[in-house]
């Protein structure tokens, strides 16, 4: 299984460097190598003499709990990718490798044309890999299960009510009060302080640059190797200093997640993160229930005006802490507030059902895209770069993802209040910047586990009970109560 990983790890070796600094004109090589690299993992982990090795691993006795748990979760892989044949793996390699130089084409000259007939291609892989996977209910529930183990479409109808039902009327009431002011974000910042803050920001959050770097792409995301080599990359733009900070903090999140996994498993299950949601709800802990909070900016206001001492010379850490929390429905998913965030979430969530159902094709997405950002947001979209062309996500074949975000937010909200209960000094030591207990407590609670339970169960071993809606809209409530004084 090591060796398995190290191939594995080679591959997202050379998918990172796709995303950071490989030269255009390498695309097509890449594409290729990646795809070959894919071949043989598949090969590997479909290997006859393993399938046999696990088969009568699972009937030993003598295995303590964790190598069991190992066994288990390694033929689940071993069944499911079994299902395909090296073939399809490549042509699904190569054709994500392409659709995502057309992707960035596409965004770059904002022109859907460009990605459509890619899209269109890959859709279709994704379509036959639900039938090969198999579900019960929905096609879609095939992608949900590879990112949120268990998740189905009817779930998430479910749960995306609550948020229709709790946090639409709430953003409204926020609509009718005096609105914060937060034009000092969009002075010019020079982009060499901002990098350097930025990297004041990871280290005081615990992340371990002798395991870890940071580096700029398009699209801000989170990459490892092992838990000792673990990437983070940013965005940095010189009129909008908050596109740093979120990218920085919520990066951030996902790389100590992933520098807290036990080492010593590499290569088993034990070593991987649990889920996408159990991932985001790490990094949205740390950019919103930390990072957005006034008890962090008391201590990292002073630092950022000591970098732009001109840019905020008349700006309160109180101010700025207001301006960060801003509710207003915008166009950009990565760039929105905290509440409306839930409702980008939510129309990625309906297209792509609407996709894998039929409902709707590739062709139509721009429009589908812009009519619904007018009915949940009351936006119109200026450009398919602002619009359906805003994320990666599709580019890498990764339906189902979305979702996870708001999941994420959800379990987010859950574990900061189980950490406060059990530590009630946790506010004033994020005001002093000390977030060392809050660290280990995360990796007690969460990391050091791999994938030993299941996202639910970790859940209710951290807080006694499964995800529950009420934790965010009570957080929401009590915050933003606060900050629009309703």
């Amino acid at each position: 299984m090591q060796k398995t990983a190290d191939v594995g790890y080679s591959i997202a070796v050379l998918s990172w460097d796709q995303e950071t600094y490989m030269p255009e004109k390498g695309a097509e090589f890449r594409a290729q190598q990646i795809s070959t690299l894919s071949g043989v993992f598949h090969k590997m982990i479909t290997d006859d003499t393993l399938g046999k090795w696990l088969e009568e691993l699972s009937k030993d006795n003598s295995l303590n709990e964790k190598q069991k748990k190992n066994v288990e979760l390694t033929k689940e892989t071993y069944d499911k990718q079994k299902k395909f044949t090296t073939e399809f793996v490549e042509l699904m390699s190569k054709t994500v490798s392409e659709c995502f130089q057309a992707w960035q084409s596409a965004k770059e000259k904002n022109d859907f044309s460009i990605y459509q007939p890619k899209l269109e291609k890959l859709v279709e892989l994704k379509k036959q890999e639900c039938e090969i996977l198999g579900y019960k209910d929905h096609p879609y529930d095939a992608q949900l299960n590879e990112y949120e183990k268990g998740a189905t479409a009817k779930d998430l109808e479910k749960l995306f009510v609550d948020v229709r039902k709790e946090l639409v009327p709430f953003v409204q009431k926020i609509k009718q009060a005096k609105q914060v002011e937060d034009s000092f974000f969009y002075k010019t910042y020079d982009k060499d302080k901002q990098w350097s803050f930025g990297l004041d920001l990871l280290k005081q959050m615990g992340y371990d640059f002798d395991a870890g770097r940071q580096d700029r792409s398009s699209h801000p995301f989170t990459t490892s190797f092992n838990p000792l080599d673990v990437r983070v990359t940013t965005r940095v733009s010189e009129n909008d200093i908050s596109e740093m900070i979120w990218s920085c903090i919520h990066e951030g999140g996902h790389g100590l997640y992933e520098q807290g996994l036990p080492a010593e498993e590499y290569g088993l299950p034990l070593s991987e993160a649990i889920s996408l949601g159990i991932h985001e709800s790490q990094s949205r802990l740390w950019e919103n229930n930390v990072g957005r909070s006034l008890a962090y900016w008391k201590k990292n206001f002073p630092i950022v005006q000591f970098y732009f001492p001109d840019q905020l010379k008349d700006v309160k850490a109180e101010d700025f802490y207001k301006a960060m929390n801003k509710v207003e429905p915008s166009l950009i998913r990565t760039s929105a507030d905290e509440l409306t965030y839930h409702f980008h979430v939510m129309i990625r969530f309906e297209i792509e059902k609407a996709l894998f159902e039929g409902t709707i094709k590739v062709a139509d997405l721009p429009a589908y895209w812009n009519a619904k950002y007018k009915e949940y947001l009351g936006v119109d979209v200026p450009s398919d770069t602002k619009g359906v062309l805003q994320d990666i996500h599709w580019s890498h074949g990764s339906f189902g993802y979305f979702p996870t975000y708001s999941i994420g937010s959800f379990y987010a909200a859950q574990f900061f209040d189980k950490a406060k209960k059990e530590n009630p000094s946790l506010t004033t030591e994020i005001e002093k910047g000390e977030m060392k207990n809050l660290l280990k407590w995360l990796r007690e609670k969460v990391h050091i586990h791999g994938r030993f339970y299941t996202a639910s169960e970790l859940c209710e071993k951290i807080t006694g009970e499964k995800l529950n809606f009420a934790y965010f809209m009570n957080y929401a409530k009590e915050k933003y109560g606060e900050i629009y004084e309703l």
